[in-house]
């Protein structure tokens, strides 16, 4: 029996698929046998200025622009919206840091305005200056892909840190903490 080339294009495939797989396997668990954290992807805007601020007015807050994130020490940039049960998870801690002195800018990201008033309504509002970004220009410029993200900046405006996912206590003592202790920097103490 004489094989075609396209009854054979689909085994071809096939096994490239499976040997690329297998690869991916071996290597992934090769690092993790070395120590290699393969989960922790550094951010592309760590080590560089602030991207610009391209955010609406969110109702009567005072509006985040960029001259907020340099010559006031390290400040937290945080990126939520009303509709992400991990931004409700997080809120009790940076209402923590935040209360402990901790400059803490908000940007709502892709949300309905009246539904993020509801949210700070109900959660209260931590934020120094908040700006609304509904189109999520902002948050593509500056590399979010899931909320929240929060940013980490110094006082030159340079971002040290980015943190993807909600900073609860056990996350900011275990990871934030450390990494910034590491680069220079730290937090005051939560009760």
């Amino acid at each position: 029996m004489k094989l075609n080339w396209l009854m054979a294009l689909p085994l071809v495939l096939a096994a490239g698929f499976f040997g690329t797989a297998a690869y991916q396997l071996m290597t992934t668990q090769s690092d993790m046998a070395s120590g290699v954290d393969t989960t922790a992807l550094r951010s592309a805007q760590e080590g560089a200025l602030a991207p610009a601020l391209t955010l609406s007015p969110l109702a009567t807050f005072p509006e985040l622009t960029s001259d907020d994130l340099s010559g006031n020490g390290l400040v937290m940039v945080n990126f939520f919206a009303s509709w992400c049960p991990p931004c409700r998870a997080e809120h009790p801690t940076l209402t923590s840091l935040a209360q402990a002195g901790v400059p803490l800018y908000g940007v709502n990201y892709r949300d309905v305005p009246a539904q993020a008033l509801a949210f700070l309504d109900e959660l209260g509002n931590p934020y120094d200056a908040i700006g609304a970004d509904p189109d999520t220009r902002t948050g593509r410029d500056w590399g979010v892909v899931a909320m929240p993200e929060t940013f980490f900046i110094d006082n030159d405006g340079i971002v040290v840190l980015h943190f993807r996912g909600p900073i609860v206590m056990r996350s900011l003592e275990n990871q934030i903490r450390p990494q910034l202790e590491e680069l220079g920097h730290s937090l005051p103490a939560l009760n």
